[in-house]
C-alpha cells in the first residue's frame, strides 16, 4: 500500500482547487493506493458505508476526511460525498480506481488553465482481470465523467446501479486512464454480477421494460461475440476471454430476473453487504 506524503497547500497556488470523492466499504488493503494517486488533490473526502476492516483508519492516516453514512444506493451515496465536498470542482473514484500519470497531468493542464474547456471531464477506464489490463472488447476505452464542477452537474437521476454524472453543458475527454482493479477473486467477480444483474433486472421492470425468449436467446449472445470478437476482446488474450464471458452471462441472468419479475416470481441473489461493495465501478 502506498502511503505517498500530501503536497503543501503551496504547490497549487495558482490553479483551481479540487475536491476527490471517494466512497468505501471494506477496503483497507486497497483505498491507500486510490489515496495516493489523489495527491494533487487540495482535499480528500472518503464516505465509508460501515466498514469493519479498518478503512476508515487508512483514510484518516492519508490525510483524508472521512464520514460515515449508512449504503442507500451507489448514486445517492456518490452524491452525498460531493456535497460534502469544500471545492467546486470534483473528481469521483472508487476505492479500487488508481489516477494514472498521464491522467494527472492532463487535469493538471487543465485546471491552470481554470477549467475552461467544459464543466466536465471525462477519460478512459482501463481494467485489470487476473493481471492483465484490458485493452480491447466491450472492457475499453469505457469512458467516464468523474471531474466536473458541481454546480453543473452531478450524481442525477433514480437509477443506482451503473449510475452516471449528468452535466449540464459540453464535456471534454482528457489523456490518461483511470486504472480499475475490480476484483479479489472470481467468486466475488460473479456474485456481484449476480447481485448487480438483480438491481438492473428491477429497475429496468419499474421502468416497463420486459423480458422475452427472443431476447434470452440472442441479447446474451450478442453481448459475447461484439466483445470478444467484433471489437478484439481474444486479443486480451484468456483474461478477455473471461471477460466476455461474464459479461455475457450477466445479460443472460438479467433477463431471467426481469422474465420472473413480470411473471411474479422472486428473484433471489447472494445476501447483499452493508456497502457499496467490496469494490467498484459502476
Amino acid at each position: 500500500m502506498s502511503d505517498a506524503p500530501r503536497p503543501p497547500p503551496a504547490a497549487h497556488a495558482t490553479a483551481l482547487p479540487i475536491s476527490a470523492c471517494i466512497i468505501a466499504f471494506n477496503e483497507a488493503d486497497r483505498i491507500g493506493d486510490c489515496l495516493a494517486s489523489l495527491a494533487f488533490c487540495e482535499e480528500i473526502v472518503v464516505v465509508d458505508s460501515g466498514s469493519t476492516d479498518g478503512t476508515q483508519a487508512v483514510a484518516q492516516a492519508m490525510g483524508a476526511r472521512v464520514l460515515s453514512r449508512p449504503f442507500d444506493g451507489f448514486r445517492s451515496q456518490k452524491q452525498f460525498a460531493v456535497d460534502q465536498a469544500s471545492h467546486d470542482w470534483v473528481l469521483c473514484l472508487d476505492a479500487d480506481e488508481r489516477v494514472d500519470p498521464t491522467l494527472r497531468a492532463a487535469i493538471q493542464a487543465e485546471r491552470h488553465a481554470g477549467f475552461s474547456r467544459a464543466p466536465g471531464y471525462r477519460f478512459a477506464r482501463l481494467s485489470e482481470y487476473y493481471g492483465r489490463f484490458l485493452r480491447h472488447g466491450t472492457a475499453y476505452p469505457d469512458h467516464v465523467l468523474r471531474l466536473f464542477d458541481r454546480r453543473r452537474g452531478g450524481w442525477r437521476g433514480e437509477r443506482e446501479i451503473h449510475e452516471a454524472v449528468s452535466i449540464d453543458g459540453k464535456v471534454e475527454t482528457l489523456a490518461g486512464d483511470l486504472l480499475h482493479h475490480p476484483y479479489r477473486s472470481f467468486m466475488q467477480l460473479l456474485e456481484k454480477k449476480q447481485r448487480y444483474a438483480r438491481m438492473m433486472a428491477e429497475y429496468e421492470f419499474s421502468r416497463g421494460k420486459r423480458a422475452s425468449l427472443a431476447k434470452l436467446i440472442l441479447s446474451p449472445a450478442w453481448r459475447f461475440w461484439r466483445g470478444w470478437l467484433l471489437r478484439g476482446g481474444f486479443l486480451d488474450g484468456w483474461p478477455g476471454l473471461i471477460e466476455s464471458y461474464v459479461s455475457a452471462n450477466y445479460v443472460r441472468q438479467k433477463t431471467i430476473m426481469l422474465w420472473l419479475l413480470q411473471h411474479g416470481q422472486p428473484v433471489v441473489t447472494p445476501a447483499r453487504a452493508p456497502g457499496p461493495k467490496p469494490s467498484e465501478p459502476a
